[in-house]
């Protein structure tokens, strides 16, 4: 780049920096929430252990929480010896990363492209959407930060490797990746949106054969699927994967259909957001299954028919509908429909898309650049405002699981949570043993009282609320339930608390 171009992309830089600053400062007042984060932070003995060489070997060994990301682990664990119990210093740690992975992407962008102000559009798009809100003020979400770092860094190494081919200049791309899967295995569909990147913007295609080109990616895609096994597994052995007999093939196609539909919705009209949303199983839609199907095959066929000249059109669309596979639920892990967080890296598909497709609509207009300039002024301004309104509900645990009950239906973990959080704790303000039982009981009744989680909340609110035979006739109603389950750890804290119940103590937690 000549220094002209130094001196946009260093001042674009810097305004992006600032603004994602200013929108998101807001994080370093925030509270840990009670949903993962005592598992990846507060409770954790493992990460307050610090780093250390058993703390290292436990990193790599562990699939607590579901997943095996090493390097998440043992971010953590230096963030805690950095920051202990404050959670001011996580959340900025992940908004640090996020503006990294914003000035990124725009740079990847802009030298793929060679079009500096859709590269910055876009980048801001990533910056400053509301859907974003969930990975970057999450604490638990440090690995959505991560992650996307590395994802953007195999980007860059792969665009040096394409520009000057080379033994070294490829190992950076697998060792990026590698890093990557490490952080978290959404990155196992990145080998086929570099096979994309080759299509557009790099134009490969027009020098080299699909088989050459997929042969290029064979030690990337044997590390997807290396993550993938290792993932799948260590899933299955927590058992967070839903079975097929709890929830068919069939319903967890029609979910599909309309999340991938729910996700364009909300990037258009971001609105009744929230941390959680219920898997609808059984009950879902055949209609808005059909529906989304129908709009989904409708624009991949405008894109296949348009793409021939804007091959933007194609690489942005399958980036979106790859990127979201591992996470779409046909493989269903855990009790969420959808999840905001998801759509961390695949809505940079749709903002490419629209980035370089809306100057294309107005290529013949008289004031383009006027028009132009405008509309991205609004966009950037609306989005701006509604993120730092949809911040705020992210306070707290009791913002946010009360916000959560109000903007969906039948929302029994938020519901859940914010009993638990109302029930354990007497020393916060917010302490309602008898809130936390409406709540809880809502949540069972949701959930036909088969929910292990539901009824032990349950039990710890009637317990705090001094109603220890319910709590105690309750928790030996979940424990029966455990009976069949290998969740050992969960059925010895449940039998712990079933004891002080006996005992005419409530369960509080952090003085057990």
């Amino acid at each position: 780049m000549d220094a002209s171009s130094n001196r946009r992309y260093s001042l674009i830089c810097l305004i992006l920096g600032l603004i994602t600053f200013a929108v998101f400062y807001q994080v370093h007042g925030f509270k840990f929430i009670t949903y993962d984060d005592p598992s990846y932070v507060y409770n954790n003995p493992d990460i307050q252990s610090g780093v250390t060489l058993e703390s290292i070997k436990w990193a790599f060994a562990t699939g607590w929480t579901g997943y095996w990301h090493p390097l998440t682990w043992l971010s953590y664990m230096l963030n805690w010896q950095l920051f202990g119990s404050n959670p001011a210093g996580y959340h900025i740690v992940n908004l640090i990363f996020h503006i990294i992975n914003t000035l990124l992407l725009f740079i990847v962008l802009g030298q793929m492209t060679r079009s500096i102000w859709p590269s910055a559009f876009a980048a801001a798009l990533f910056a400053l959407h509301p859907l974003h809100v969930q990975s970057v003020t999450w604490v638990s979400e440090l690995k959505d930060m991560l992650s996307t770092f590395f994802w953007v860094l195999t980007m860059w190494a792969y665009l040096r490797y394409v520009n000057k081919p080379g033994i070294t200049r490829y190992f950076w791309v697998v060792i990026f990746l590698a890093l990557g899967l490490m952080s978290k295995p959404m990155l196992v569909t990145l080998p086929f949106v570099l096979l994309l990147l080759d299509y557009w913007p790099l134009e490969r295609f027009r020098r080299h054969t699909l088989l050459y080109l997929i042969g290029e990616k064979i030690p990337l895609f044997a590390l997807s699927a290396a993550s993938s096994v290792v993932t799948f597994l260590i899933q299955q052995s927590s058992m967070a994967v839903v079975s097929l007999n709890l929830l068919p093939l069939k319903f967890r196609i029609f979910n599909a259909l309309v999340s991938y539909t729910g996700y364009i919705e909300k990037m258009f009209w971001p609105g009744r957001l929230a941390v959680f949303y219920p898997h609808p199983g059984r009950n879902i839609s055949v209609m808005y299954a059909v529906i989304s199907a129908g709009l989904l095959l409708a624009a991949t066929v405008l894109v296949i028919r348009f793409g021939k000249n804007r091959r933007y059109l194609v690489t942005g669309w399958f980036w979106y509908i790859g990127t979201l596979v591992p996470v779409i639920g046909i493989v269903q892990v855990g009790i969420q429909g959808m999840a905001d967080r998801y759509s961390y890296i695949p809505l940079t598909g749709l903002f490419i898309i629209i980035a370089w497709g809306v100057p294309d609509l107005l290529t013949k207009w008289r004031y383009k650049k006027i028009v132009l300039a405008s509309l991205a002024l609004l966009i950037v301004s609306t989005i701006s405002i509604t993120t730092y309104n949809q911040l705020r509900y992210w306070r707290n645990t009791l913002t946010l699981f009360q916000h959560a009950i109000d903007v969906t239906k039948d929302n029994f973990m938020a519901m859940n949570e914010l009993a638990w959080y109302l029930a354990v704790d007497p020393k916060i303000t917010a302490y309602n043993p008898r809130r936390a039982i409406q709540l809880a009981a809502e949540a069972c009744k949701i959930t036909h009282y088969i929910d292990i989680g539901n009824l032990d909340t349950l039990a710890v609110a009637y317990a705090a609320a001094g109603n220890f035979s319910k709590a105690i006739e309750i928790a030996e109603k979940a424990l029966e339930l455990y009976q069949s389950s290998d969740q050992e750890t969960l059925k010895k804290e449940l039998e712990n608390r079933l004891a002080l119940y006996k005992a005419g103590k409530p369960y509080i937690e952090n003085e057990q």
